[in-house]
């Protein structure tokens, strides 16, 4: 029993940003029931987020800023962390289907999403990139980018397809799909430059010492990222919202983002 009143009074702090607890008879969301039933936070992540969520292929150890954030997530409810390996394809899936109680990997507001998913405020925001080789000689610069010749590639059922397909007056657009990836294209010189976001920008640059990054003068296209969870709780996104406000106050994103390279892409 106090171990029972000391996580219910930990949930009720955070949820309310004071150091009381709930009245046993409160009025808590699913979510909350099951993690003071379960003393256990479940968080979807997406394993091949590089700088946010990112399992190394050689050691098998988790690294980024949400799995950094996750933690900090639960020591404040008091709760034992397990991570869920999801995808960005099977989140609402997950999320709905009670996989997990959060998905903290940088999910991208888009309005199919906000349709079945509910988000928090916004911690980063990232505009479209470009990766090039740094052997490229025709795109040097972001300028270089939409002109005659130039094969700009997207990937397939990302939201960089349209966005690129009305913004490009000369270059060509080129969509890879499965099986070929955009990096395999590149290396290959079939196309010159393909467009992805800052964190996956990062991580070629980190890890391949061919690719090189170009960034607009001005963010291009801005998504705002946040964690999402199931709708219906209101009391649950109200405790994951808090959460994202006083990592944002206190410093703690800045110092974490920073830590993995993200500061550029932190939402003010």
């Amino acid at each position: 029993m106090p171990a029972r009143a000391s996580l219910l009074s930990l949930l009720g702090a955070v949820l309310l940003g004071t150091a009381l607890s709930w009245p046993a008879d409160a009025c808590a969301g699913d979510v909350f029931n099951r993690l003071r039933a379960r003393g256990l936070l479940r968080v979807c992540i997406w394993p091949e987020y590089y700088g946010i969520t990112w399992r190394n292929p050689r050691t098998g150890q988790l690294a980024g800023l949400d799995i950094d954030l996750s933690a900090e997530f639960a020591r404040e409810l008091g709760l034992t962390l397990s991570y869920v390996d999801s995808s960005f394809a099977a989140l609402i899936d997950n999320l709905v289907g009670e996989r997990c109680d959060i998905a903290m990997h940088a999910v991208a507001v888009l309005p199919a999403r906000t349709e079945k998913l509910a988000f928090t405020r916004p911690y980063l925001r990232s505009g479209i990139v470009a990766i090039t080789t740094r052997s490229q000689r025709a795109v040097k610069t972001w300028d270089d980018i939409d002109r005659p010749g130039v094969r700009v590639a997207v990937q397939a059922g990302t939201f960089m397809e349209p966005v690129m397909a009305s913004r490009l007056k000369a270059a060509q657009l080129v969509v890879i799909k499965p099986s070929q990836t955009r990096e395999q294209e590149l290396e290959a010189g079939r196309i010159d430059v393909f467009m992805t976001d800052y964190p996956y920008g990062r991580r070629l640059v980190d890890l391949a010492d061919w690719a090189r990054m170009l960034a607009p003068g001005e963010p291009l296209h801005p998504l705002p990222y946040a964690y999402a969870v199931k709708p219906g709780d209101a009391e649950w996104l109200q405790a994951a919202d808090g959460f994202v406000e006083r990592i944002r106050r206190d410093g703690r994103l800045a110092e974490l983002a920073r830590r993995h390279g993200l500061a550029a892409i932190v939402e003010r």
